[in-house]
């Protein structure tokens, strides 16, 4: 189906963008923020490509292939949330401590 193509190439955009990001990124709470967004883009890659995968073909395997896949980018996308919700007060508080000291 077009539109998971379209979400697969937008969540590996993202990926690459987040991961380009914190690269550039020299804070450290920041980079691990920066770092569980690009884990939740990399687990919608995976998630919405083992969704297409059911659309795609109609075999045993390709289910068992697309269900695996739909359980790890599941758990990536979901553990990349919670540490996204973790480190975002975090990054807060380094960045007023930043703005604060004049950085």
């Amino acid at each position: 189906m077009p539109v998971f193509v379209i979400l697969i190439v937008f969540s590996l955009s993202f990926y690459v963008y987040y991961k380009i990001k914190y690269f550039r990124s020299r804070r450290p709470a920041e980079r691990r923020w920066i770092s569980a967004k690009a884990s939740m883009a990399l687990g919608s890659f995976v998630l919405f490509f083992g969704v297409n995968q059911f659309f795609l073909y109609s075999s045993t395997v390709t289910y068992l292939v697309g269900t695996i896949f739909l359980l790890i980018g599941g758990g990536s996308a979901w553990a990349g949330y919670r540490a996204y919700k973790y480190y975002l007060p975090l990054v807060i508080e380094e960045a007023e401590q930043l703005a604060k000291n004049g950085g």
